[in-house]
């Protein structure tokens, strides 16, 4: 039997919510590379500098779980 819009809805967000702590551990993961890879473009030091300090100072925000629930139930709904 297939599933309702609000049963489809309700377990997309219990899927994404299982994955939210992986999300924070890869973008916690990737913070060197990311500051490596700024370091490889043709700004100054003092640009170069400051980004490093916001990747370093960077707070991982969770992703919202219900508004993803909202946008897609709006958009499946369409």
């Amino acid at each position: 039997m297939a599933l309702t819009l609000a049963e489809m809805v309700e377990k997309g967000k219990r899927a994404f919510g299982r994955k939210l702590p992986k999300m924070k551990a890869n973008y916690d993961a990737a913070k060197s590379s990311m500051k490596e890879e700024y370091g490889k473009l043709p700004f100054g030091p003092l640009t170069k500098g400051a980004y490093n300090a916001g990747v370093d100072d960077a707070e991982y925000r969770l992703p919202d779980v219900d508004k993803w629930g909202r946008k897609f139930s709006a958009g499946a709904s369409r």
